[in-house]
């Protein structure tokens, strides 16, 4: 028997397909270790040296991983393939699974960008060592963000906010800049004139570009077809009605060429199924990966435009026989995008089968499979040709002069395979002759249109992963989890797919960034776009060989250094948010001569850090010091005492209290004390059927006797231990079960 360990279910159950008999197909459900959630942000290495942390179990990974190899042990299994995604994630997970099976005979690593079962058997046939350099780029990804989370994460709580992240942050940049700029807009009022004749628009050109009476927005784009002058407008509609006939004064005739675009890259096929279906990124994300899983698709995470030639000419004959020669083209996307900031390892997303056109699939996953094999077929047919006429009409005594555009498709090209998504297109030329001095009737009365213009459009899930792209921060596996994150924590609304910034996530970017983007002292901050994508690049660097882990590690650790403490050092030039709610809740209880004596002649906002500091100091120490309990220990309260079924009044009195409004905050305040004591209630209470089921699956793994576990926390029986002996008795075996696994790979 031979194993194959994968990271989903779904793609273990298409492989087990192909494999068959003699096989084992499993799936490790993802990441299986990782950095441990402990406290610390940095681990001790040498120089020249990446760190080495104790690498913890994820949620649930100790258990699934424990049932793959019992199951591998019992059927005899001496050689394993890991075949889990092919980048850089995938590539550290394949890592973690080897060094814990390094006790089977044979461990080895298989890739493959599409699940077909030849490339599945190819992969097998020719399995490959691991990737160290992707491998050593995903730890130091890893040590990065833990760094810029742990210690960005805690100075951000002075203004009572969440959470900050190396590549979170700059793109919640993006949000709260678009409205800063929608809150600046100041509208333009503008007039325009415009009528249909022959069934094409046409409009009023009011001023040419060099007029100083030309409209422009705010930009300074110039606009012909809108004027200031509303009354003009009007002047120039009636006379249009009153005649109803125009004499075409020009002709300029030509040909406009629309190239098909290339295979779609994870950030297009986003954006595209946004456009195109109204998905939102999550929704595209999860159908994509369903269809890569059974095998329809090639890997959905890559920035690559490059296809397999087999699949280029396999797509090529079916267009040849089912439009004609003509509508082949050289391809586009076919060249490595190697000298972009890209990871270029694989393919574009493209089908595994290029030739189904209709596959037997669910709904949402036949959408998204057509729109995907519509742009790889697209990719390699000849571009759309419109003829198209520029026309100018004049009319008897108006200086203006009006214009439009008539055009009409000639040759469908690579538009023949979005006929499914295309609207209505015209494909003859208007009835009626293009002679200069020909009379052209307007349909019905011209029309006046009056507006103003509009703030710019708030950014949506796919123009936001649009601006990652292009400022090259982020890459194709964390684009969907960074907008998610954003809103989970609270920095952004999301209404629909439009997104817009809480008050945390303006106070974030607007109160607490600046303090890490220094540019006057560093260039470049922390948090803005050109150091966020330089990291990145050095990351791609480690991945390709060019450049070792460890230096690039041990760069970011002295600047990211440098950075915190010049951000230390300023905040403590003025009081933070807190500081200032806690100076106010104390002054706010003492007498008007009370308060000036503290503060002398400033306010609040004018002191220092230092002064606030100092003036907290002496007035915690008396009696108004004492500051009402927060409404986060309230809740914990009330949610434990309505667990526990306890008498909160009688409680509260054994504390010498009268009423829960009499409870003080802060650490060292009554609340703190009373959440202690009922915590403690809560320890002496019957385990969970979870925590049981949790000890008897354990001490059967290590093969130890129930009645010798309960004797090391002290417990009577299985049916009486308590929740708070519970949790002792599992933490005690889990580290009974690694040092076991740690003598195991000495002999």
């Amino acid at each position: 028997m031979k194993l194959v360990i994968l990271e989903s279910k779904a793609k273990a159950r298409t492989i087990k397909k192909y494999l068959g008999k003699g096989w084992i197909v499993d799936a490790c459900n993802g990441h299986v270790q990782d950095l441990p959630n402990d406290s610390k942000a940095m681990w001790a290495s040498k120089s020249g040296e990446l760190p080495k942390p104790r690498w913890s179990w994820t949620d649930r990974a100790e258990r699934v991983v424990t049932k793959i190899v019992d199951k591998a042990n019992k059927s005899g299994v001496e050689e394993i393939f890991i075949a889990t995604d092919p980048d850089r994630e995938g590539e550290f997970i394949a890592w973690r699974l080897q060094e814990i099976l390094s006790d089977f005979k044979s461990v080895r690593r298989v890739s493959f960008n599409e699940i077909t079962k030849d490339a599945v058997k190819s992969a097998i046939n020719n399995p490959k060592g691991l990737d160290m350099g992707l491998v050593e780029a995903a730890m130091v990804r890893r040590f990065m963000d833990r760094l810029v989370g742990f210690r960005c994460s805690k100075f951000c709580r002075s203004w009572k906010l969440r959470s900050m992240g190396r590549v979170q942050t700059p793109t919640l940049g993006f949000v709260v800049e678009r409205e800063i700029e929608r809150e600046a807009h100041v509208p333009i009022e503008y007039h325009s004139v415009i009528m249909e004749s022959n069934g094409i628009e046409l409009k009023v050109r009011f001023h040419e570009s060099e007029d100083d009476r030309a409209w422009r927005d705010d930009a300074g784009k110039y606009y012909p077809d809108r004027t200031f002058d509303g009354e003009r407008a009007i002047q120039l509609a009636e006379k249009i009605n009153a005649s109803r006939e125009l004499s075409l004064k020009s002709v300029k005739e030509g040909t406009v060429n629309r190239k098909p675009q290339p295979p779609f890259t994870t950030d297009t096929l986003l954006q595209t199924a946004s456009s195109t279906l109204g998905w939102a990124i999550g929704k595209t994300s999860a159908v994509a990966s369903s269809l890569y899983q059974s095998g329809h698709i090639t890997y959905i995470r890559t920035d690559s435009t490059r296809t397999n030639e087999t699949a280029r000419n396999e797509i090529r004959e079916l267009i040849e026989n089912k439009y004609g020669g003509d509508h082949l083209g050289p391809g586009v996307g076919e060249g490595s995008n190697s000298g972009e900031n890209v990871q270029d390892a694989h393919e574009a997303i493209r089908p595994t089968n290029p030739v189904a056109q209709n596959i037997e699939i669910e709904k949402d996953e036949k959408s998204l499979y057509r729109l995907i094999w519509s742009r790889f077929a697209a990719s390699q047919m000849s571009s759309s040709v419109r003829e198209r006429r520029q026309i100018v009409f004049t009319l008897t005594d108006m200086e203006e002069e009006i214009y439009g555009t008539a055009s009409w498709r000639i040759h469908p090209g690579w538009e023949s395979v979005f006929d499914w998504a295309n609207k209505e297109i015209r494909v003859s030329p208007p009835d009626v002759d293009f002679e200069i001095g020909e009379i052209w009737s307007i349909s019905d009365q011209c029309e006046i249109i009056t507006d103003e213009t509009k703030p710019p459009r708030r950014l949506s899930e796919s123009s936001i992963i649009q601006q990652m792209k292009k400022a090259g921060i982020g890459r194709p596996s964390t684009y969907v989890t960074t907008v998610t994150k954003l809103v989970d924590r609270g920095y952004i609304d999301k209404e629909g797919s439009s997104l817009s910034p809480t008050l945390n996530g303006r106070t974030l970017w607007i109160d607490v960034v600046p303090f890490y983007n220094d540019t006057e002292m560093f260039g470049e901050g922390l948090f803005t776009t050109g150091f966020t994508s330089s990291m990145e690049e050095k990351l791609d660097s480690i991945g390709i060989g060019h450049v070792e882990g460890s230096a690039i590690w041990e760069d970011f650790l002295e600047v990211f250094r440098s950075m915190h403490n010049n951000a230390l050092e300023k905040r403590r030039e003025r009081p933070t948010l807190r500081q200032m709610q806690y100076l106010g809740t104390i002054l706010s209880r003492l007498s008007e001569e009370e308060r000036n004596s503290s503060l002398g002649e400033k306010t609040i906002e004018e002191l220092s850090g230092q002064e606030a500091r100092d003036i907290i100091d002496k007035l915690s120490k008396g009696e108004q010091g004492k500051i009402p309990a927060s409404e986060k220990q309230l809740g914990l309260i009330m949610k434990l005492v309505e667990k526990l079924n306890v008498d909160l009044i009688s409680f509260i009195g054994e504390m010498g209290l009268k009423d829960v409004e009499e409870l003080t905050g802060g650490r060292d305040g009554t609340a703190s004390e009373l959440i202690g004591k009922l915590i403690e209630i809560d320890g002496q209470s019957p385990a969970t059927e979870k925590q049981v089921s949790a000890i008897i699956s354990m001490v059967d793994r290590i093969e130890m006797p129930i009645e010798q576990a309960l004797e090391m926390v002290g417990a009577e029986s299985i049916e009486a231990i308590n929740k708070s002996e519970a949790s002792s008795l599992i933490s005690t075996i889990k580290k009974l079960q690694g040092s076991k696994r740690k003598k195991k790979k000495k002999k």
